[in-house]
């Protein structure tokens, strides 16, 4: 290349630079004392510049770009915002719970209850630390597609760590900027696809007959840009009755629309067809044996099963250099089974809703907003108009937890009659 930028400026002269730029090296020539004429004599390729070629420009449309959703550092922000990034290529953790990626985040109490019929709970400066069950007060978001049904009730279950690229958190009094009832926010972000197509496949093992499986697979394929990921984990449990099985899918579709428009398309599904439940030991019976269930768990069967599916799509629209419009719209379902450990003869009060609970929940919403930026007494500012709207219609069943059969006996841990519609 060197060679060649000799032989087309002979009379130049040249000063080279190398520059070391992280893994890069840049070559950067400067070239002095040419003139016009002489480079022009050497270039005889040179497009026409007669006034039929300058009557056939065309003039592109202004393309702009929005590095992130913060244009400023978190740090100067006047709220509590922490961006981890997620890398589960090289991390030590199996990527199973959310809880593995808000390690040392301040402010914030992710525990994992160390029971997959239960789901993690997440307190944020002591919003939901009541919750017993799930994360409530405390809005969730899987790439800007609300995870948190309208009546308050979320889940980080479905969060899949293989296609994420960050965690934001959003803790303190801005969080209402994300409707009612919000105490914090979590949002996670699934990466973009890759320009250079890449298939990631994992694998890990560990005591308890516990395994996990898990593939990631990001790409370009003209004006779409893919990343879909898929696991599944398994594990017989560290105690007695507390075998698991769960399966989570999430994909993102980038479609690019032309003329600064783009869709997309955001699909997960979360499945765990089991969740042994061996419910809470006292101190006594730790001591004696911390591997032990309680009696009413093996008798019951307590467990429970979960399926969910839900589809986002977001619209987007820049329609000059200051405006630009967004419009979001999803829908999921939501089944739960679970069989609770309560006593036959509490259920035979006719005010018992019985002790199988089998909620299935639709859901949905839609987010509408107009974004306006500009600039005003040499201030910038950014105004922002829109609606939103959101519903949920959930069918509660109960049922008991026992049959008599034919022959008089009591079988428990099965579906018996309906007791609550």
């Amino acid at each position: 290349m060197i060679q060649d930028i000799e032989n087309l400026y002979p009379g130049a002269q040249k000063k080279w630079t190398i520059v070391r730029l992280d893994r890069a090296i840049a070559f950067a020539l400067w070239a002095a004392a040419l003139s016009p004429p002489q480079a022009l004599a050497q270039d005889t390729t040179l497009p026409p510049t007669d006034s039929t070629a300058a009557a056939k420009a065309t003039t592109l449309p202004v393309v702009k770009v929005n590095a992130s959703r913060m244009a400023i550092s978190p740090f100067d922000l006047p709220a509590a915002l922490t961006i981890v990034n997620v890398e589960p290529t090289s991390a030590a953790n199996p990527g199973i719970n959310l809880s593995e990626t808000l390690t040392g985040v301040p402010g914030i109490i992710a525990r994992d209850r160390q029971n997959y019929a239960q789901d993690e709970q997440i307190s944020i400066r002591g919003y939901g630390g009541r919750a017993t069950f799930g994360v409530r007060s405390i809005r969730l978001y899987i790439d800007g597609i609300p995870a948190t049904l309208p009546d308050g009730q979320g889940q980080v279950s479905p969060f899949n760590i293989d296609s994420a690229d960050r965690v934001e958190v959003l803790r303190g009094p801005f969080s209402v900027l994300y409707g009612n009832a919000a105490g914090g926010v979590v949002q996670m972000w699934s990466a973009d696809g890759t320009a250079v197509p890449q298939t990631t496949l994992g694998f890990s093992g560990g005591s308890n007959d516990t395994f996990r499986y898990s593939a990631d697979t990001r790409g370009i394929v003209g004006p779409v840009d893919y990343n879909i990921a898929a696991s599944e984990f398994l594990s017989g449990g560290y105690r007695q009755h507390s075998r698991v099985h769960r399966e989570s899918d999430n994909a993102k579709f980038g479609i690019d629309l032309g003329q600064q428009r783009k869709l997309t398309v955001v699909l997960n599904r979360f499945y765990q067809p089991v969740a042994q439940d061996e419910l809470g030991l006292t101190r006594a019976q730790v001591d004696a044996d911390p591997r032990q269930d309680t009696a009413v768990a093996s008798q019951f069967n307590t467990r429970k099963s979960t399926k969910q599916t839900q589809l986002g799509l977001i619209y987007e629209q820049q329609i000059d250099e200051d405006d630009q419009i967004r419009a979001m719209v999803y829908h999921g379902q939501r089944s739960i089974l679970q069989f609770q450990a309560i006593p036959v003869a509490t259920q035979k009060n006719p005010l018992q809703s019985g002790g199988v609970v089998q909620p299935d929940t639709d859901y949905g919403g839609t987010d509408v907003r107009w974004t306006h930026s500009g600039d005003l007494l040499n201030r910038d500012y950014e105004f922002v108009l829109g609606i939103s709207a959101d519903y949920q219609h959930q069918r509660r069943f109960g049922f008991n937890n026992f049959i008599i059969n034919s022959e008089g006996v009591t079988e428990l841990g099965v579906v018996g009659a309906l007791r609550r519609n």
